[in-house]
């Protein structure tokens, strides 16, 4: 009989109890060729749902990393350094394998850690890292092994993708859906790792280095998050034939590679537009094989346990390959560009409501010779200003960052004004109205 794999759990949090679920299950196939021997979490005595008694227990991650007599260490604790990084770096320096649910480790970290695997040929998976249950690291990995990737673009975080579906489902604005997001466990009680983007932007970066060869580079990758989305936003949007998603996009034109997180309008038939409450999705361009689309729970105890027992599986059976696709020797160290260079953009204002102020607005736009291609201002709208939304037809960016700056220093212009990219697919909805 095959010796069984011997795994060391840090983190029993939600995703590591329901990884010991899955192993108490005495039918799940994970118990014919692995067995759980060491855990380390902060409380040992929390009642997890299921006894850990009868596992070798380490208060210090790193610990159970050197001195358990384990195969495989998996990952569960989070955060980019601190006791989860000395942990990874500890077992893969010592020849274990490792699997990890970590986003930022790996984010910022990535090649440090693909370079050890390397050398001490441990390998080194992290399925669940990105788009929990859904195989988005695996398919972008090995479906698109031999393709030419040109883009990947998702919804690859749940939480705001479920405060901006209630948002415009509910009519409910974005303080109040985010404070019943918290009560209800799909926020942290500081919000700012998702609602700032930085999740997103964690695993843009691993699915970028693997969809083009090239290695992580979290420091490139331009992020906005959601926090100044309004319900005038969510109802304008849907006027012009668009709905609001927050997209992190990874190009790469063959030579440079662009990254970015923001919040954009896409077009009602976008492969992204359909995808509502705390769903993930991921569609990557890849030639030949065209367009690909995943979509499902991107979080949550079963889904992110079910990707790490997975990896584990796949351990066990011998598979696994290159950290991030290929060897970290072949993995480029591609130039960075701007993204999103030339495009469509919305352009929200709050002005006061005078003579002139669509002339004024007009004038500077023209002077940086960017046409309007659409025009809204929503009536009866209470308060000193109003809000009117305009699009532009396809500019460079940097031209209307320029028209933006001096549209701002107008006096009847009451704050800074509000930009999003258009993504667009389908029709193009043209629409001159007051409401």
């Amino acid at each position: 009989m095959t010796k069984k794999l011997r795994v060391g759990v840090a983190g029993l949090g939600t995703v590591g109890g329901g990884l010991l679920k899955l192993f108490a299950d005495e039918s799940n196939r994970l118990n014919e060729r692995l067995e759980v021997t060491a855990v380390s979490a902060r409380n040992r005595t929390r009642n997890r749902g299921v006894d850990i008694s009868r596992f070798q227990w380490f208060d210090d991650p790193v610990e159970l990393a050197a001195n358990a007599d384990v195969d495989v260490l998996v990952e569960l604790i989070g955060g980019s350094d601190g006791p989860a990084k000395r942990a990874v770096e500890t077992a893969l320096e010592r020849g274990a394998h490792v699997i990890t649910a970590n986003k930022a480790l790996l984010a910022v970290h990535g090649s440090r850690l693909a370079a050890i695997s390397e050398r001490t040929e441990a390998k080194l998976l992290f399925e669940a890292a990105v788009g929990g249950g859904v195989p988005m690291v695996k398919a972008v990995k090995e479906s698109l092994a031999g393709c030419r990737a040109s883009a990947v673009a998702g919804i690859l975080n749940g939480t705001c993708n479920y405060i901006l579906t209630e948002m415009e489902q509910n009519g409910r604005s974005f303080e109040d859906v985010l404070a019943d997001a918290q009560r209800l466990g799909y926020a942290e009680a500081d919000p700012t790792t998702d609602v700032g983007g930085f999740d997103a932007a964690h695993k843009l970066t691993i699915l970028s280095a693997i969809a083009f060869g090239s290695r992580p580079d979290y420091e490139h990758v331009r992020i906005e998050g959601i926090e100044r989305v309004s319900l005038t936003d969510i109802r304008m949007a849907g006027k012009l034939g668009y709905r609001i998603k927050l997209i992190a996009k990874g190009a790469f034109d063959g030579s440079a590679v662009s990254m970015h997180v923001s919040l954009a309008l896409l077009a009602f038939d976008h492969p992204l537009a359909n995808v509502g409450g705390s769903l993930n999705a991921l569609v990557a361009d890849a030639d030949p094989v065209g367009q690909l689309t995943f979509i499902g729970r991107g979080a949550g105890e079963g889904p992110t346990a079910a990707s790490v027992a997975a990896d584990l599986l796949d351990l066990a059976e011998g598979r696994g390959g290159y950290a991030f696709g290929r060897p970290l020797a072949q993995l480029a160290e591609a130039p960075r560009a701007a993204p999103a260079e030339f495009g469509r953009f919305y352009v929200r204002l709050m002005v006061q409501d005078k003579p002139g102020v669509v002339a004024a607005v007009s004038d500077r736009l023209a002077h940086e010779s960017i046409s309007i291609e659409s025009f809204l201002q929503m009536p009866g709208h209470e308060g000193p200003s109003v809000p009117i939304v305009l699009t532009t037809q396809s500019c460079a960016r940097a031209a209307l960052e320029k028209a933006v700056e001096a549209i701002q220093r107008l006096d009847v212009v009451a704050e800074p004004p509000y930009v999003m990219p258009i993504e667009e697919s389908g029709h193009r909805a043209r629409t001159w109205s007051k409401g």
